[in-house]
């Protein structure tokens, strides 16, 4: 069974087929975020902070890091917002970047096995980001296009995700440090996208026998009511074999729909997870305490 470990100094959490779904949250992310991109230019990062605490209290497992800022100096600012989350909580990061130097100075500060995102299959990406996947010991999320773009076959997908796992084998890394993300389109553009992407997922964990992830909200894009859209995917994509997504853990429909998965399959011991979350508390005076019901003790059967 493919175990990938991930890890910060103190804290460790798998990515597996008989684990719990992965939750990596996405927040600390200023794509998009013009505020947030500001604060980080300018080193001020509460709003880090705040989505740091907001997303760990909310489930998530693992928080990706990204300093996408344009104009800016990624490497530098990744590094500092690496080591400051790390100093608020104990959860593994995902350190995400699409600059090479960044990535390598993310690692460097890393305390910890860490999830590099990410790796494609184009030969100068492979050539550059695998060797530091080596030196570093880190996880590599491998990403499922190469120089002729993305393609909308799920076929060409699975191939480019299985030359990234052999590429890395060259380079004497396991399949257990490899996360593939299949690429989820938006399927009000494309159709086929969810049976395809489900599909993919199913041979990934089945033929080369991967652990996956992807941007769980992909698939949703441009539709209304998203939420609905994710939770149904989330669910879908578990029973597929999907082990991992980068998601929003501060959206209760998507985690439920993920603490529901796993009940579904099993790794939910005894649905404890579940059980901890939705069991209403006892009305005040029921006897739950003690042993006490109305006032007076019973007595046990003769």
């Amino acid at each position: 069974m493919t175990r990938t470990v991930i890890s910060s100094a103190s804290k460790e959490v798998i990515i597996g087929f008989d684990q719990p779904f992965a939750v990596i949250g996405e927040r600390i992310n200023p794509t998009g975020r013009k505020k947030l991109a500001a604060e980080m230019k300018e080193g001020n990062m509460e709003t880090v902070k705040a989505d740091a605490l907001a997303q760990v209290a909310a489930g998530a497992h693992i928080l990706d890091v990204n300093a996408g800022i344009p104009l800016a100096d990624e490497p530098q600012i990744l590094a500092d917002t690496i080591e400051l989350v790390q100093s608020l909580t104990d959860v593994p990061l995902c350190i995400d970047s699409s600059i090479v130097e960044a990535l390598e100075k993310g690692l460097s500060v890393y305390k910890g096995k860490a999830l590099l995102n990410s790796v494609t299959g184009e030969e100068d990406r492979l050539e550059v980001v695998l060797p530091m996947v080596k030196k570093y010991g880190c996880a590599v999320v491998g990403i499922s296009n190469d120089e002729t773009g993305i393609s909308e076959d799920p076929n060409v997908r699975y191939e480019v995700a299985k030359k990234i796992v052999e590429r890395a084998a060259d380079y004497g890394i396991p399949k257990e440090d490899i996360v593939i993300d299949p690429l989820v389109m938006p399927i009000g553009a494309l159709g086929s996208a969810g049976r395809g992407a489900l599909e993919l997922i199913r041979r990934l964990r089945e033929e080369l026998q991967v652990n996956t992830t992807c941007g769980a909200s992909n698939i949703s894009f441009g539709l209304p009511n998203r939420r609905g859209i994710n939770a149904a995917f989330l669910s879908m994509a578990s029973a597929y074999g999907m082990t991992s997504a980068i998601m929003n853990p501060l959206h209760e429909e998507d985690m439920n729909a993920i603490l529901g998965a796993d009940v579904i399959n099993g790794v939910d011991k005894d649905c404890t997870k579940w059980i901890q979350k939705f069991r209403e508390p006892a009305p005040e005076g029921s006897g739950a305490r003690g042993g006490r019901s109305g006032g007076r003790r019973r007595r046990p059967a003769a």
